[in-house]
């Protein structure tokens, strides 16, 4: 597909007014918001629906997006790589509005208890059968990372968010975090819950004895006489990023050579569009859309980007759209293709924020989630701590919410030094809300969720910082796995993210005096990758960060240990 630089302007312009009477609707009842906010005009013949990276948040959440993400080498100053200002200038948005609520982090308070909380699964079933009902043979698409990131997920072994994603209609799925609920219960799923109703595709998952495929790596569908391929791209750093064990008989990667075969497969068996669902980040996605041809988008996941507007990237074979669908339930994709002569000729994207209080909740999963929450909701709502501050997590260097539970982490466990993992998903707090048990949990749950400390010497903290800043800024986005850095109580460090690997990192200092490398320190942390860690006799950490929040009772806002950055002057990655 390639597209003039006239229908090029003409997307732009689609795309930065899509919501635009938000404001203007924002103190009208629901119905009538939801009637005059999401009514997207219908276009072409082929529609697909697509979420991203929920986290297992079924009820309405706040979420303060970021002011720093960092762009380096040839991706400095271009999306998704700009916060604040420089994205809504970008996407033609004008500030103030609600649409710079939902993509930026400027006046984060303020906005949030204007607008209202983001996401929720009844709020985006209304919205899921809205847009299906106008738009006959649409699909909805699931990039993954959506069996975890809550307590009643966790507790309930993923069983909550399977079932809420049937009812929601889900009808294609690839995936993350899924895998660390381990391959039996995965593929349990699949062949059981899944069976008939959702496609789990996944073209780069294969066994590791004899390369066989495990999921199935596309699926083909026909929408209005259309033939529509969904090619699975899970998340290929699985077994690096989340512990081995977990998905010991299976290997992963990019594998952009086998995409290319699938792409190729599918077309030869009369697929007229093929799209990638993809969960490899946006980085990578724009990487691998410049080498594999015949895709007409990627619609991506992992890194969290809430995308305005898309990227479109050219290549042997013509152009790529590519997009990201932001997290948390906060965000609803809509592309639309117009589909002539057996090629996609035009389309339309649009990212729709999804504000709670202008939609109205779908009775049937309201229905499902309180009978998923009611054996929880006494141990949900406890409320351990109030909070002065604002707590948020996203940022590529340290989020309030990361400095609590360093800070515990630290005081608990009488330890100089804590590592917190650069993990982009968890809730947002205002200041005076409780930090209830649930609240709490959307930062910890994982399967792996161990307390740890250990002793490490002046030159392996520096190793781990350079190895985790090399998977955040190296040059080739194939190197990069999509995290944050890791998040430092205690020590101060210095970052140059321009800089050659083992180079980054200097002017580490505990205490202000300079780090020794042949010193040892002692080192809290939690979610440790290593097998012999969940057989250690270890607390979880959220035992840890409730003891200290019971403690303190009120909890003063943080004063949150970043890195002093070096070169990064000018960027518009960061406020």
């Amino acid at each position: 597909m390639s597209l003039s630089k006239r229908e090029f302007l003409q997307m732009l312009g689609a795309a930065g007014v899509a919501g635009m009477g938000l404001a203007r609707h924002a103190e009208a009842d629901a119905a009538t918001a939801e009637q005059a906010l999401y009514d997207v005009p219908r276009f072409g013949n082929v529609s697909l629906l697509h979420m991203t990276d929920c986290h297992a948040q079924l009820l309405p959440i706040r979420f303060r997006e970021p002011n720093v993400n960092l762009g380096v080498g040839s991706m400095a100053g271009q999306l998704p790589h700009l916060v604040g200002e420089h994205l809504l200038k970008k996407a033609g948005l004008r500030p103030g509005t609600a649409q710079a609520h939902a993509y930026t982090y400027i006046d984060f308070e303020t906005a949030s208890k204007r607008y209202g909380k983001v996401g929720g699964f009844a709020e985006l079933a209304t919205l899921v059968k809205r847009l299906k009902a106008s738009r006959p043979g649409a699909l909805l698409l699931d990039g993954g990372d959506t069996w975890q990131g809550s307590a009643t997920s966790l507790w309930t072994n993923a069983q909550d968010m399977v079932d809420a994603c049937k009812l929601l209609g889900v009808d294609v799925m690839t995936g993350h975090w899924e895998f660390t609920y381990g391959m039996e219960r995965v593929k349990e799923i699949v062949e059981k819950d899944f069976k008939g109703k959702v496609d789990f595709v996944a073209q780069n998952v294969k066994t590791t004895d004899f390369g066989d495929p495990v999921f199935s790596p596309y699926v083909i569908k026909t929408i209005n006489g259309v033939q529509v391929a969904i090619i699975g791209q899970a998340f290929p750093y699985t077994p690096i990023a989340n512990p081995r064990y977990m998905v010991a008989d299976w290997s992963f990667g990019i594998q952009d050579d086998n995409l290319q075969k699938m792409v190729d497969e599918a077309r030869g068996k009369g697929a007229q569009v093929v799209v990638v669902l993809s969960h490899n980040g946006m980085d990578v996605d724009l990487k691998l859309a410049s080498r594999v041809r015949g895709v007409d988008a990627i619609l991506g996941g992992h890194t969290h980007d809430g995308m305005p507007v898309p990227v479109l990237v050219k290549n042997a074979g013509g152009t790529t759209i590519v997009t990201n669908a932001g997290s948390n339930s906060k965000f609803l994709g809509v592309i639309d293709f117009d589909v002539k002569d057996g090629k996609v000729a035009d389309f339309r994207y649009t990212l729709l924020p999804v504000f709670a209080n202008q939609i109205q909740p779908d009775k049937e999963m309201s229905a499902l989630i309180a009978k998923i929450r009611a054996p929880y909701e006494g141990k949900l709502a406890e409320k351990l701590a109030v909070t002065d501050g604002t707590l948020y997590r996203r940022g590529n260097f340290n989020g309030s919410w990361d400095q609590l539970v360093c800070d515990a982490l630290m005081e608990v466990q009488g330890a100089p030094i804590a590592f917190s993992p650069g993990f982009r998903w968890g809730t947002s707090l205002l200041p005076g809300e409780a930090i209830t048990r649930e609240l709490m949990m959307d930062q910890l749950a994982t399967t792996y969720s161990y307390a740890t400390v250990t002793e490490l010497s002046g030159e392996m903290i520096k190793t781990i910082l350079e190895d985790v800043a090399d998977n955040l800024f190296n040059p080739d986005p194939y190197y990069q796995q999509g995290g944050d850095m890791v998040r430092v109580g205690g020590l101060t460090y210095a970052i140059e993210p321009a800089a050659k690997m083992g180079s980054r990192i200097t002017d580490m200092r505990l205490d202000g005096k300079a780090i020794d490398a042949a010193k040892t320190y002692k080192v809290a942390g939690w979610a440790p990758v290593a097998e012999e860690a969940k057989s250690a006799g270890n607390k979880q950490v959220w035992d840890v960060v409730e003891q200290w929040l019971k403690a303190k009772g009120r909890v003063s806002p943080r004063r949150i240990n970043t890195p002093r950055l070096i070169g990064v002057q000018g960027n518009p990655g960061i406020a």
